[in-house]
């Protein structure tokens, strides 16, 4: 028995005392005067009401550590969910036991069905990602939850690329102890270690390597889902809009957040980090009119790290494809076209340049501006994500309409692993290098 039913019942016990000691003081006042006080009349009856509901709370309480005993007698729960059978057919089927148990009618079969099969995903979670049943909040079964939360990753054009760190049940972000390196030059490469050949041995200086804390901190990004009774009708309907629709906005928020956050409530994306790098423009040139030109191209692929050189791919608005479909590469007086495919304008045009991989996504900026194109390689940004996507239901906000609002919950966060872009052991501080290089407005 847990210690909330074991302190119901205790003060079950103590009610009924009361009740028991009031009511023999009623029944003695009647026999002594023929009636009872009126004042006694409405304690006792509060007493009675009282104990009436909360013998309704212990049947409740029992019914659900029924339940719970049952599933964990049959191994649900760890291990022992291997190999067992899913307690729904589809998230469709769960959301609608998410909405029965939402109606305030606790005495219906209907709701203790509902509240009996929810409980079975519950005993099956583990604790820290549990919520709370009264608050309104069900865990997805876990395949469901990994599925959307996956498929919500999946379907983003840049998360999927990044480096996806899962976070622990008792952990909100993800702290590393990194080396503190903005310089490749000797005595800074690797947080300051050092290495000398032996002849330079009366020169040996001893070194401390100097570490920074890198910190990444879940967040938490919400969608809202109205959904009308004919979709709560049908299971099936309702787990293909959220299996679908859910994930590809996610996912879309997730890839912006990557490319712009402001890291305030959301991750911080690469054109607001410290690492990016803003290549300059050629001079003369003037965005507007010349939005790309060979010569930005070459000094961007100068600028990208080298251990990023394998990785990195180019990113761009839609609205860049003219501008880079025209640009040539200068010889002499005159040109050849860059992007020109071996049959001419009939043929398809390459998608790649420099042997790169060109990507159109709808978070670059408009041309002419910093992030309508980006070289990068999101291998360096590290995603946190924690548990699945959490759905809770209310069936108050759009009563009047004859809908039920699904709110659903995602912990997710994220950052560059890299603080800082980084000087070269040769070049110089006007040839640094990163991760994420973008192409300067003016």
């Amino acid at each position: 028995m847990s210690e909330e039913l074991k302190t119901l019942v205790e003060n079950l016990g103590k009610a009924f005392n009361t009740f028991k000691s009031e009511n023999d003081a009623r029944i003695k006042e009647i026999e002594a005067k023929g009636q009872s006080d009126p004042l006694l009349e409405g304690k006792v009856d509060k007493i009675a009401k009282d104990i009436a509901n909360m013998e309704a709370m212990k049947q409740q309480l029992e019914s659900i550590e029924a339940a719970v005993a049952k599933m964990e007698a049959q191994g649900i729960g760890g291990d022992g969910n291997k190999g067992k059978q899913s307690v729904y057919n589809n998230i469709g089927e769960q959301l609608l036991d998410v909405r029965a148990v939402a109606n305030p009618n606790k005495g219906t079969s209907k709701w203790a069905d509902a509240m009996e099969r929810l409980m079975k995903v519950q005993a099956s979670a583990s604790g820290a990602n549990e919520t709370v049943p009264s608050e309104g909040g069900f865990l997805v079964e876990k395949d469901s939850a990994t599925n959307l939360s996956d498929n919500a990753i999946e379907t983003g054009i840049l998360s999927r690329k990044c480096f996806r760190v899962p976070i622990s049940e008792n952990a909100n972000g993800l702290k590393l102890k990194l080396m503190k390196e903005t310089s490749r030059a000797n005595g800074s490469r690797y947080g300051g270690i050092q290495v000398y050949w032996a002849e330079e041995a009366g020169t040996v200086t001893a070194t401390k390597p100097e570490f920074r804390e890198a910190r990444w901190d879940l967040e938490k990004l919400m969608g809202i889902f109205y959904a009308t009774e004919e979709v709560l009708k049908d299971a099936p309907a309702l787990a293909a809009v959220v299996n679908r629709w859910f994930p590809m906005e996610f996912g879309f928020k997730i890839d912006d957040a990557i490319f712009r956050g402001t890291g305030a409530g959301m991750p911080l994306g690469i054109t607001n980090s410290g690492c990016k790098i803003e290549q300059a423009i050629e001079s003369g040139q003037v965005r507007a009119t010349d939005p790309v030109l060979y010569e930005n191209i070459t000094k961007m692929e100068a600028r990208i790290l080298n251990s990023s050189d394998m990785n990195a791919e180019y990113y761009i608005n839609r609205a860049m494809l003219p501008s880079l479909m025209k640009m040539t590469l200068p010889v002499g007086t005159g040109g050849g076209p860059v992007f020109l495919p071996p049959y001419g304008a009939s043929g398809k045009p390459y998608k790649t340049l420099m042997g790169r991989k060109i990507t159109a996504i709808e978070q670059a900026e408009a041309p002419a501006t910093v992030g309508d194109i980006t070289l990068a390689d999101f291998n360096e940004y590290l995603v946190i994500d924690k548990g699945g996507i959490v759905p809770s239901v209310s069936i108050h906000v759009r009563f009047i309409y004859d809908e039920q609002t699904f709110k659903w919950t995602y912990r997710v966060g994220g950052g560059p692993i890299r603080n800082a872009a980084l000087t070269p052991y040769k070049g110089g501080s006007s040839w640094t290098q990163s991760p994420f290089v973008m192409l300067a407005a003016s």
